[in-house]
């Protein structure tokens, strides 16, 4: 993958909305001075006069959204405000962006498809989700899309990484305190440390900026760890990777994802296939396995 040491001085800033969630610190974390940070209450799509306002004040030279509600339990019973997070709000700030001339960058999810295709899916598949989360998602895809030409969607899966609230954090802080674990083992993504896909996101700008934009860049691709696993592997090679480090392994087990309900319905298999986004960009995500390992590595060294 392009290193986002690539990244060159540009003309402006590149604006990354999210505020302090995984990615938008990943970003920050490895891109250069050219990254600026905004979330709440500077910019928050419930107050629809802030994204306008926003992207005039910074003037950047492309947006990265990586604001969402990604609440996904919570979303069931909380549409409006997932609507606005999800669709409405993104598809105001690519109409800034466009109308300003700015290339914009959304994330968007697996939870668009339902999990029933038994393959992993490509940008080509029509999108068929089970949650108001997934649906909001795939709504915005559209929208952002339909206002903004210069517009790239990148979908990702199952986002961990060693800041933040997320699943390889919870299951480490879990193994300490617990000598046995129930995990679902009937779910099947592909993990994504939110450093890969900020570096990912990193080499698509600097790619942008070097050669200009082309029309083959607009539309959706898929952005998620190579590699398959469930929940419940995802979980092992994190405890793995942390009793490197000292702490007790415990008992993992396998659970089916009826044994654990949750008002949200989870796609069963929602792998996704990267090759597009090798073919235009010339980016390949790492081993989600590889990935793992730095980032419990990460997560002890800073603790």
């Amino acid at each position: 993958m392009t290193m986002s040491s690539t990244i060159g001085s540009g003309t402006g800033p590149i604006l990354v909305t999210g505020g302090n969630g995984q990615l938008a610190t990943s970003l920050q974390n490895l891109g250069n001075e050219r990254i600026i940070r905004v979330g709440r209450p500077e910019f928050d799509f419930d107050r629809p006069e802030t994204i306008t306002a926003t992207v005039e004040k910074y003037k950047p030279s492309v947006v990265v959204n990586a604001a969402a509600w990604t609440a996904v339990d919570l979303a069931e019973t909380e549409k409006d405000g997932a609507e606005r997070a999800n669709c409405s709000g993104p598809a105001a700030l690519a109409a800034a962006c466009a109308k300003a001339d700015i290339p914009f960058i959304h994330v968007s999810t697996d939870y668009v498809f339902s999990g029933d295709k038994g393959t992993p899916y490509t940008e080509e598949d029509a999108t068929s989700p089970e949650t108001v989360y997934g649906s909001t998602k795939a709504e915005g895809e559209q929208a952002v899309l339909t206002a903004n030409i210069k517009s790239i969607i990148l979908r990702t899966s199952w986002v961990y990484s060693a800041h933040g609230k997320n699943f390889v954090r919870t299951m480490i802080n879990a193994g300490a305190k617990n000598p046995v674990l129930k995990v679902v083992g009937d779910q099947s993504g592909n993990p994504t440390s939110s450093d890969d896909l900020a570096e990912a996101i990193l080499a698509i700008i600097a790619l942008i900026e070097r050669d200009g934009w082309k029309p083959e860049y607009r539309g959706i691709f898929h952005a998620s760890g190579t590699g398959e696993t469930t929940w419940h592997g995802l979980a092992v090679a994190a405890l793995e990777e942390a009793a490197k480090h000292g702490q007790t392994m415990p008992q993992v087990n396998a659970i089916r994802t009826e044994d654990w309900p949750t008002p949200a319905k989870r796609p069963q298999d929602s792998r996704m296939d990267n090759s597009k986004l090798h073919r235009v960009f010339g980016v390949k995500m790492p081993d989600w396995r590889h990935s793992v390992t730095r980032i419990v590595h990460k997560l002890f060294s800073e603790a």
